[in-house]
């Protein structure tokens, strides 16, 4: 029986931040979350998925002469033209039905100009409401569902590598605990008495560096630059040392915020850290996992980047980020000479998929380098995107993931109490109610336990047409 997508809903919900979260060239205070319930046919069963994304200024698009307000409309164009060729689409598997909306959303991205980043956008998130609504047409859950391979994914239809192979083959047991790498974003404090009065955030969550180590247990960072060395340099020094004394196993990766116009500056840059002897040990394999996209994502899979990571054999590992916009992204950076990529479900959830068995097909073949898929995050919270975006990381079995919304935003505050508790109930592991009256992500020891999102449904018990989620229709 054909796949068939028949009608789409939409809610919206404002969400601020408990404090200015600053990457790049932006610093998110405020975005829209937004939700989308769609109404589709599975094998003949009439059911609803649901799927969410927050919309953050700046990075789906870097364009530095735009607003948010001119960015936004942009973001919802891309959501509605995939939801429109959605409708369109009849497959006999959700796969072929994906494959189909893809290739339609890329040609219409290419015809306007559109960068393909942005466009999949969209076609992840009408991607990710028709996987909710196929498992909970079968009352499975995602890990179950890739291993019996129930949404009919070609491999080899992304990389010819993998042709004749199905997900199982290259996937081992799907994680039950995952280790969450905080984020150290570009303004945040290290220390408590480093925040003005007016700054603090009004709750009794860790705010500064040193106590969110406290507070969550955490050994994993990802620790952010902006390209100035006046800047960086001692920016650098201070967490070596807050690491060393607090945490001295740390690992940590670091991003480059696509700062770097060419490989040579970054190489410049980083030669510039090591000069610094507060800085080898911190930036050595013994902490450090990987760079992620230290180079403008326009310029960092041209092909001089092979020549520069060729000659320069004491390059720390890097991976792509921005840069894997398209389905062929990976394969060429491989072939450049970077050694992986990220996930993040608004890249695309069977892209990423079969990205990661790539990697492993990779570490098959060539078992004496190193291949990596790190897991990634801007500012995704529950109830629904960072439950599905958790499920997806334990089924790929990537086992230390960027966590930050948790950070930036108060819990689950902004939604009504009733949904909290709800979300609490169902995952118990996972979050917890404070005795301020909100929701709050559980992390022990620096992990997050994983374990009961293993039910039917994509990571997420919510009901996908609960009134309480947001206002009706799209952020205008």
């Amino acid at each position: 029986m054909p796949i068939l997508l028949t009608d789409v809903t939409y809610r919206t919900r404002w969400m601020e931040t408990r404090f200015p979260f600053r990457y790049g060239i932006a610093a998110m205070t405020k975005l829209p979350h937004l939700f989308l319930s769609a109404n589709a046919v599975i094998d003949g069963r009439e059911v609803v998925g649901l799927a969410s994304e927050g919309l953050p200024p700046k990075w789906f698009t870097k364009n530095p002469e735009t607003t948010f307000e001119q960015d936004l409309p942009e973001m919802l164009r891309v959501i509605e033209q995939a939801v429109t060729f959605g409708r369109e689409v009849e497959a006999e598997s959700l796969f072929t039905w994906w494959l189909a909306v893809y290739r339609k959303q890329d040609a219409w991205a290419r015809e306007n100009g559109i960068p393909p980043l942005l466009a999949h956008l969209g076609t992840s998130l009408i991607e990710r409401a028709m996987i909710d609504a196929t498992c909970r047409a079968h009352g499975i859950g995602f890990a179950e569902a890739v291993n019996k391979n129930a949404f009919g994914i070609d491999l080899g239809a992304i990389h010819h590598e993998l042709a004749g192979s199905q997900p199982a083959d290259w996937l081992g047991n799907t994680l039950t605990s995952l280790i969450a790498r905080h984020t150290v974003g570009l303004g945040d404090p290290l220390f408590a008495n480093e925040i003005a009065e007016e700054d603090r955030a009004d709750d009794a969550l860790p705010q500064a560096l040193t106590d969110t180590i406290d507070a969550y247990g955490l050994t994993h960072f990802k620790v952010k630059v902006c390209g100035k060395l006046e800047v960086d340099v001692p920016r650098l020094k201070r967490l070596a040392g807050i690491f060393a004394e607090k945490v001295p196993g740390y690992r940590l990766t670091l991003d480059g915020n696509e700062q770097y116009r060419t490989l040579a500056k970054f190489r410049e840059h980083w030669e510039a850290y090591l000069a610094e002897p507060e800085l080898c040990d911190f930036l050595s394999p013994a902490h450090l996992i990987f760079v992620e996209q230290p180079m403008y994502r326009d310029d960092a899979l041209k092909e001089e980047v092979k020549k520069s990571l060729a000659s320069w054999t004491e390059a720390p590992p890097m991976i792509i980020d921005e840069s894997d916009a398209e389905l062929t992204s990976l394969r060429r950076a491989l072939e450049l000479g970077y050694r992986g990529t990220s996930h993040k479900n608004c890249k695309g959830v069977f892209k990423g998929l079969a990205n990661k068995c790539l990697i492993e097909w990779h570490r098959r073949e060539h078992p004496e380098q190193q291949w990596l898929m790190s897991g990634e995050d801007l500012a995704n919270v529950g109830p629904v995107a960072l439950l599905n975006d958790l499920e997806v990381m334990a089924t790929l079995q990537i086992d230390d993931i960027e966590r930050n919304g948790h950070h930036y935003f108060k819990g689950l505050s902004m939604f009504p109490r009733a949904l909290q508790e709800q979300v609490v109930a169902a995952y118990p592991s996972l979050y917890a109610m404070e005795d301020a009256g909100y929701a709050t992500l559980k992390i022990r020891n620096g992990r997050l336990d994983v374990s009961a999102l293993a039910g039917p449904g994509f990571g997420c018990a919510v009901d996908p047409t609960g009134d309480d989620l947001g206002d009706p229709g799209l952020p205008r």
